[in-house]
């Protein structure tokens, strides 16, 4: 069996799992999709969907989602509005049948006083009572998983009601020079730890390694699994106009600006030809072999999805309970050997401590994604901006360690000279 194999239907011998599954009802061929398979949570007990509701604006997508079948819920402090978005379902919804998460950044030094102050702000936000999930959002050390303020916080929060489980959330931290610790490291700490009942975590065909021994540890100690960042397949803007571009307004294109962009276009020209030779051109058919990849891993109990419309919401809810065929796998396979060194793995960041200027590499590429895959535009153009330091603008005149660094083979610094002009404001 191949590396991806690993996540074939019938794989689920993995040392301490719990994640048991009951079918929902069949529905009537004309009907919109429903979800069909629910798992564990973990120790939390919840009966969790399989397909799960990650951050989505449009309050009738969440809805029909809730219609669907689909029963968790994922939030943060951190997505400007959603949780307002939220409310206006959650009052539609059986709130005993529901599980719904937000999170909380820890930022240093914040008191028990500052975490309650937030976490009811939350609450109010979300007209809930209570959330069944408050998760530790992206700590960027194992060390901050302590955090006396937070775990004060919560357990007042657990003795009022308005809190039931605590949790943690990672796909790479938000290090914008010398990322000391992955996403791995955190998160096995965080098991470790014992405090935390549901990790929500990325984890896809192309990123196994800094994620197999979490996924391990967690059924091991029963801690529940949702994942996020299950389908990168995105595919990156074509560079040769960006070029054309410069010298059509006849400005100067450093050597090792165009080297890197040349880099960059001969990666996406090979597996533009590989796409076509492995008729691997409908970007949906990689996706849905991507989602059920990461459901047939007997640690996994649900896949957070942000469909922005109906019809990508029946997508995604059409792979609950499905299993991964083998021409899924072999897709898989083919895309990652032809297109797999287009995409800058979450919770990496292996080539940012060779880059002598300290540009955040993971994180600058984790906005890209959020533009260019999740239709986040304003949002991740916000956050480029408040990027403390040095951007990706000071990659035009580097030699490009960082290409030199990668295991995969990414063409960094064009794909970072591509996200700052893609998500520089005005």
């Amino acid at each position: 069996m191949g590396v991806l194999g690993a996540g074939l239907a019938g794989s689920r011998a993995f040392a301490g799992s719990d994640n048991s599954s009951q079918a929902a009802p069949q529905a009537s061929p004309d009907a919109p999709p429903k979800i069909k398979e629910y798992r564990t949570l973990g120790r939390t007990g919840f009966q969790v969907s399989d397909i799960s509701c990650g951050f989505i604006m449009d309050e009738g997508v969440i809805r029909a989602a809730y219609e669907s079948g689909m029963n968790y819920f994922d939030t943060a402090e951190e997505y400007p509005g959603h949780h307002r978005v939220l409310a206006k379902v959650i009052k539609y919804m059986d709130r005993k049948k529901v599980f719904i998460t937000t999170k909380l950044e820890a930022t240093k030094g914040e008191t028990k006083a500052g975490f309650l102050k937030r976490a009811r702000k939350a609450l109010e936000e979300l007209q809930a009572e209570y959330v069944d999930c408050l998760m530790m959002h992206c700590p960027e050390k194992a060390a901050t998983l302590k955090d006396e303020g937070f775990h004060a916080a919560m357990a007042e929060l657990k003795a009022e009601g308005r809190v039931r489980h605590v949790g943690v959330s990672q796909h790479g931290t938000f290090w914008f020079r010398d990322p000391e610790e992955t996403m791995e490291k955190i998160l096995l700490a965080a098991a470790d730890d014992g405090r935390f009942d549901v990790f929500l975590m990325a984890y896809n065909f192309l990123k196994r390694d800094n994620a197999e021994r979490v996924l391990e540890a967690c059924g091991k100690k029963r801690i529940g699994v949702a994942l996020m960042k299950t389908a990168p397949i995105a595919i990156y803007y074509n560079l040769k106009s960006r070029i054309e571009a410069l010298e059509k307004d006849k400005k100067e294109v450093d050597p090792l600006y165009a080297d890197g962009l040349k880099r960059y276009k001969e990666k996406y020209d090979a597996a533009q030809e590989f796409i076509q030779a492995h008729d691997l051109k409908n970007p949906e058919q990689i996706r849905d072999a991507a989602i059920r990849f990461v459901l047939g891993h007997p640690g996994v109990h649900t896949a957070c999805c942000q469909t922005q419309t109906y019809d990508a919401l029946n997508g995604v809810v059409r792979l609950s309970g499905t299993k991964l065929t083998v021409a899924d796998n072999a897709k898989l396979e083919a895309y990652r050997e032809g297109c797999g060194s287009l995409y800058c793995r979450h919770a990496c960041g292996v080539c940012e401590p060779s880059c002598p200027q300290g540009v955040p590499v993971n994180t600058i590429l984790r906005y890209q994604h959020y533009f260019a895959a999740q239709r986040r535009e304003k949002e991740a153009m916000g956050f480029y901006a408040n990027i403390p330091g040095v951007r990706a603008d000071a990659c035009r005149d580097c030699g490009a360690p960082c290409e030199a660094a990668c295991p995969y083979g990414v063409p960094v610094q064009g794909m970072l000279l591509v996200a700052h002009d893609t998500l520089s404001m005005p």
